[in-house]
């Protein structure tokens, strides 16, 4: 399969980007090729499909459920609960509804933590974008629970075969308020030996950093460097309760952080996220929406403009957390997070891009187009998405959306009557 995008806007000049197979392989000015697909880019400009490094892609079947509520009791009184209803086919569903707006906001590769791997994996495998998915594992301090986590998460590594390259296996020990100390050993083990990531929920609250103290007598990160479990193949996800030594700690580990802003706002866990130290200490900043139920969209460019405005309003600094800062952690820091060689618009790279349409009112006037894309723009300026070389949408339409809606929004409604 080869596509032509013609005339597209890369780096204010009309180019041309040649595709075949899954990679870029020209990028140049009337370019002398023939392909299977053409696609008219004036109008248009090119960028890196997103990379959503944090979330739980089904809890789209919980959007508008349980809002305005602390974190704790949402957890307690309305998450949990109905999650123990969730069958394989509401997970398959509510991921297919995730994928669907991903891709729809330009989204091509997302993180996911959550139950029922296979649902979420079969409905990533049709829709044809990326995903780096984990099983969310609690052990709660039980020996018993400890050892069905281990064997849960064996059996899966061990059934990986049957899906394409595009889905990537990882561990997903929910928090260490839910998740042993030895079953975080044996996960950081595990990913050691397989070479795959873990994504962990860290340093959210201030709730969750007091009770670490008062039961593990160290805060949340010095406690996983006391397990020995701090690696470069951690993910931790929000962050935001972290002194200078404990970033030093990160950044001397290389472990990974995931920023979530629509979430730590709207559930009030806090808003002193260290991007700028973070990022001066050489860690690796990605971004993430976070699951439906507590940002309520998967809109990577909402979260662009969140993080942006959010950096800069706690410090009182308008140069905080710039436009192109928050543009490579959406897009190239996602992509080295993920391991893939993505998250560029160069030649050899993954064709994972989607196309912006210019002829709107947010680029208009279009004196800086990444400042527009972060603070002017949102998920509709996507017109066109590729991920893997396929085409997934064109002039803004998936293939299947309305049956896709129709059928998730139905499963919610059951769910929660169950």
């Amino acid at each position: 399969m080869s596509i032509l995008i013609k005339e597209v806007e890369l780096n204010g000049v009309a180019t041309d980007i040649y595709i075949e197979n899954k990679y870029i392989k020209q990028i140049g000015t009337n370019l002398p090729v023939t392909a299977d697909i053409v696609i008219d880019g004036r109008r248009k400009a090119v960028i890196p499909g997103f990379v959503n490094t944090h979330g739980h892609a089904a809890m789209t079947l919980f959007r508008g459920f349980g809002d305005d509520m602390p974190l704790m009791p949402w957890l307690e009184e309305k998450i949990w609960p109905n999650e123990a209803k969730l069958t394989k086919e509401d997970v398959y569903w509510g991921a297919k509804l995730a994928c669907l707006e991903m891709i729809k906001s330009g989204t091509t590769t997302f993180f996911d933590m959550y139950h029922k791997f296979h649902a979420t994996a079969e409905a990533v495998e049709e829709m044809g974008i990326r995903a780096n998915i984990s099983s969310a594992c609690f052990d709660q301090f039980k020996p018993e629970l400890t050892e069905k986590s281990k064997q849960t998460i064996q059996k899966i590594y061990n059934e990986m075969d049957r899906y394409s390259k595009r889905i990537h296996f990882s561990i997903g020990p929910h928090a260490i308020y839910t998740v042993s100390g030895e079953l975080l050993q044996w996960a950081d083990a595990f990913a050691r030996e397989h070479n795959v990531l873990i994504q962990l929920h860290l340093a959210e609250t201030e709730g969750e950093v007091e009770n670490s103290v008062k039961n593990f007598g160290l805060t949340p990160v010095r406690y996983l460097y006391k397990l020995g479990v701090l690696s470069p193949r951690l993910l931790i996800s929000h962050g935001i309760y972290v002194d200078d030594d404990e970033i030093r700690m990160l950044a001397d580990h290389e472990v990974k952080v995931a920023h979530n802003p629509a979430s730590n706002m709207k559930l009030a866990s806090g808003m002193h996220f260290k991007f700028q130290e973070m990022r001066e200490a050489g860690i690796l900043i990605g971004l993430g929406t976070d699951g439906c139920s507590s940002s309520n969209n998967l809109d990577m460019i909402e979260a662009m403009k969140l993080a942006s405005l959010l950096g800069k309003v706690w410090r009182k600094d308008p140069e905080a957390v710039t436009a192109d800062e928050i543009f490579q952690s959406a897009t190239a820091n996602g992509a080295a997070i993920a391991n893939l060689k993505a998250g560029k618009i160069a030649e050899g790279y993954l064709a994972d891009l989607s196309l912006i349409d210019l002829n709107m009112p947010a680029f208009t006037p279009n004196f800086n187009f990444i400042s527009n894309l972060v603070y002017a723009a949102n998920g509709n300026c996507i017109d066109t998405v590729i991920c893997d070389g396929k085409v997934l949408m064109r002039d803004r339409k998936v293939p299947g959306e309305d049956e896709i809606m129709e059928r998730a929004a139905q499963i919610a409604y059951n769910l929660i009557k169950r």
